[in-house]
């Protein structure tokens, strides 16, 4: 959407269809909507008759609502594949499910959701309408709204209507089509699975309406924790209300702790307990462990459930929720126990950030500029750049920098999806996490430090590991540590014991054959995977950022 400079009006870059009840007002407002923004305006009805020739209750006579629908479906076609114009199209037009994909597509919808009081009032007595004319219209419009009410509730933009003039209805309308922001999208598109991300705000709101094409059945299983079910499980709820999706939740406790086996186990036979089927979809609602844990107990309950990942951290939502890899934490180490179990679809609403102390967005910010330091040099500039604004809570920024480490992720993973490559590929991902994961596990998992937090300084010692092995130049481990420091994040050893941190590295999920494994790099965008690394130098990265 956009404005025209030299008019001074709003010119919208999409299409725009009217769904509602009959009676709604679609064509009384969709000609003026049309009219204010110098758009054509197609009524499907009036379409379908002039291609028939005859009117719609006789259509409906002599060849039943069916051959009536597939007739609808190809004219609703035709006109959205041709130039951007405002459509009111029947009622009923929106209850199928490819015609309503083919609107996501093309168009923004927007449902005119009116009281049936209102809509009787104004549909009373017309013979035109087949549908009302085999029974009592105030029953029909009643079970019509009931069947049609949760799947107008997909639609982009709501719009209650009343009894003011349509014309005070059309601004509201306008209104509301200048205001919407349609999420960005980015496409994961792997040999095993496809699914979208979609990034902006307020989808949180929009989440039941967002999901309920993609579910394979009305009904899922919420698992989220204490923090996050107090901000956001209502809205997420309401959503699902809205479309008629049945649920139950699950709450757990917060923080990395709860990241185990036990946890896990106890979930599982929670979920069991509210007798789900194989189509029954898991939702995960909060950060990276309730991601992990909500993704393992999906991909193990009856040998696999549809799953859905809505992160609510910085973290998540532009490292662990894209991917699939689920898992849980071991006294052994991070991660030791998962699976890969790609979801059905990743909706980050950046909105729940604002919710997010600080601390816990920088400690997601480091996974935006580990991206940038694999393999994307322009958007290591770019957050070198807006790091500060991106934190202090820039929507814009936000957005876009969601976007840019999610679509960077996403060709990595469709790349090396299961991490199968010996060398590069997913691998890559893993720069700083050899490092991180054992000042975690040294630490303890949620032992005062943050995961982002440890990648932050895990990056450092990846930089500086391969400046004492001559791959870069020590002006990048400088580089990379001033940016990171400049944003509050950490980027020194607080005094571990240097074998110790060396013993846990020896106990990752990365050892090949005895020896570590680690991601390397040659410059700012530049890294590589590499076994050829000795401990001592290992130990003299540690030593050298203060490690003892």
């Amino acid at each position: 959407m956009l404005f025209n400079t030299q008019t001074a009006r709003f010119v919208p870059n999409r299409s725009i269809v009217l769904v509602g009840l009959m009676g709604a007002g679609k064509t009384a407002i969709g000609k003026r909507l049309a009219a204010k923004l110098g758009l054509p305006f197609y009524d499907a009805d009036q379409e379908i008759e002039q291609a028939a020739g005859i009117t719609i209750s006789e259509i409906f006579a002599r060849h039943g609502e069916a051959h009536f629908r597939a007739g609808e479906k190809r004219v609703i076609q035709r006109l959205l594949e041709q130039e951007i114009i405002v459509l009111a199209p029947g009622g009923g037009a929106f209850m199928d499910a490819d015609t309503r994909a083919l609107i996501r597509e093309r168009a923004t919808s927007i449902w005119l959701r009116s009281p049936l009081p209102i809509l009787l009032s104004r549909v009373r007595g017309r013979t035109h309408r087949p549908l009302l004319n085999n029974g009592n219209p105030e029953e029909i419009l009643q079970r019509l709204a009931a069947e049609r009410g949760p799947v107008y509730a997909q639609a982009d933009i709501i719009v209650d209507g009343s009894e003011d003039a349509p014309e005070l209805t059309t601004q509201s309308v306008l209104k509301a089509v200048v205001a919407y922001q349609p999420p960005r999208k980015v496409n994961v598109d792997l040999s095993t699975a496809k699914y979208q991300v979609l990034i902006g705000t307020d989808l949180l709101a929009r989440a039941g309406a967002l999901m309920a094409d993609v579910l394979p059945q009305r009904r899922c299983v919420i698992v989220t924790d204490e923090t996050v079910a107090e901000y956001h499980l209502a809205a997420l709820t309401r959503s699902l209300d809205e479309v008629g999706i049945v649920y139950s939740s699950i709450i757990i406790r917060p923080g990395e702790a709860s990241k185990t086996v036990e946890t896990w186990s106890r979930l599982i036979d929670n979920v069991l307990a509210e007798r789900i089927d194989r189509r029954t979809t898991i939702i995960a609602l909060g950060g990276g462990v309730v991601g992990d844990l909500a993704g393992f107990v999906a991909a193990a309950t009856l040998r696999g459930l549809p799953f859905v990942q809505i992160p609510t951290t910085l973290l998540s939502q532009v490292d662990s929720s894209v991917g699939g890899k689920t898992g849980v934490n071991t006294r052994h180490g991070k991660n030791l126990v998962g699976a890969f179990h790609q979801p059905l679809l990743v909706l980050a609403d950046t909105g729940t950030l604002a919710t997010l102390p600080m601390r816990e967005r920088r400690a997601g910010y480091a996974e935006i500029v580990k991206a940038g330091l694999i393999a994307d040099e322009d958007l290591y500039r770019w957050c070198e750049a807006n790091g500060s604004a991106l934190l202090d809570g820039d929507a814009t920024l936000l957005a876009e920098a969601v976007e840019r480490a999610v679509r960077f992720k996403a060709e990595v993973v469709a790349d090396d999806e299961k991490e199968e490559r010996s060398e590069g590929g997913r691998a890559l991902l893993n720069l700083g996490h050899t490092f991180a994961h054992a000042l975690e596990a040294e630490i303890g998992y949620g032992g005062g430090l943050l995961h982002g937090e440890a990648v932050a300084t895990g990056l450092v010692l990846a930089t500086q590991l391969s400046a004492l092995l001559g791959f870069c130049s020590g002006d990048d481990v400088s580089r990379i540590a001033a940016h990171l420091d400049s944003v509050g994040l950490p980027t020194r050893i607080a005094g571990l014991p240097a074998e110790q941190l060396l013993a846990h590295m020896k106990q990752d999920k990365k050892m090949r054959d005895g020896k570590m494994t680690f991601v390397l790099t040659r410059g700012v965008g530049k890294a590589f995977t590499s076994r050829d690394v000795t401990e001592m130098a290992v130990r003299q990265t540690l030593l050298d950022f203060g490690a003892v």
